[in-house]
């Protein structure tokens, strides 16, 4: 009989062995496919590694397994859009003024690369002297319609009629709108987009400079446009994060460049993010 209840009691004690190490190869398991799933962007290409917002700094990004380009846009004086994040080409090139004020002849004339090797001596490379600002549709020409294009509608008051002219260019190079993301601060360019084009998905942007609150009713106003929110991710907590998941919309914040945060970023539940590196980001993912 003591020897029955040994056994029965050995069973037991292997049975919930066998359950704990199967809930935990479950945990595991599902921590790796959280990890898996979160959507890389390559801030301005891999603008930690190369002069942001050229053709070299977007093939970087791919090459360090970035899964969406992010170009932001701004338009000439001949209503050309071009690759470039500042309203002036002071910072990212050897010209002074604004580039509305510039035709795309003029902007072509421009050193968007010297800067970097300048300003960044750890990263620079001589073959950066001399790089161009690229148009919108040379990124389209260069990595063609399937490629993951997350664009940026910047300073769209500035620029009237910015919305229409992507969406043009979007048609004319069949760009793959599965993998197509358009972001913007303005949420008066974000609705001007879904009136043109329902199918376009929409990312808000949005900018906290103090604690990160998201009511209910900004998040109800977002979904009547939008897939997604893109949040700085210095004012970030887990219960915001929760919030907008909680609510299907995505979640992508920027920028993110340290690995610690961007593993802290994954556990809270994000769904994606921007960073300057790339690569950081996917051996993050990969646990390395």
């Amino acid at each position: 009989m003591r020897k029955l209840k040994k056994t029965k009691w050995l069973s037991a004690i292997g049975a919930l062995a066998i359950g704990v190490s199967l809930t935990v190869s479950a945990g595991t398991v599902s921590a790796k496919e959280k990890y898996n799933e979160i959507v890389n962007v390559s801030h301005r290409g891999a603008s930690g590694h190369a002069p942001e917002h050229t053709i070299t700094a977007y093939k970087m990004g791919e090459k360090m397994h970035g899964d969406y380009i992010e170009v932001d846009l701004q338009m000439t004086s001949d209503g050309k859009l071009i690759a470039m994040h500042d309203e002036t080409v002071d910072r990212t090139t050897n010209g002074t003024g604004l580039v509305k004020d510039y035709t795309l002849e003029e902007i072509k004339q421009l050193d968007a690369g010297s800067w970097f090797n300048e300003k960044y001596p750890e990263y620079a490379n001589p073959d950066y002297a001399g790089l161009k600002v690229p148009t919108l549709e040379e990124v389209f020409q260069t990595f063609g319609k399937n490629k993951n294009y997350y664009i940026e509608t910047k300073s769209p008051d500035v620029y009237p009629g910015m919305e229409k002219e992507l969406l043009r260019l979007i048609n004319k190079y069949d760009i793959n709108k599965d993998t197509l993301l358009v972001q913007s601060f303005s949420a008066e360019s974000l609705k001007t987009m879904h009136e043109l084009d329902p199918s376009v998905k929409l990312v808000q942007l949005l900018s906290y400079r103090s604690n990160a609150v998201i009511t209910d009713s900004e998040i109800t106003a977002i979904k009547e446009y939008a897939m997604g929110v893109g949040p700085n991710h210095t004012y970030l907590n887990e219960d915001y994060v929760q919030k907008v998941v909680n609510s299907d919309l995505e979640i992508h914040p920027y920028t993110v460049n340290d690995k610690e945060t961007m593993s802290k970023l994954i556990d809270w539940g994000v769904t994606g993010m921007f960073t300057n590196f790339p690569d950081r980001l996917h051996e993050v993912k990969k646990g390395k």
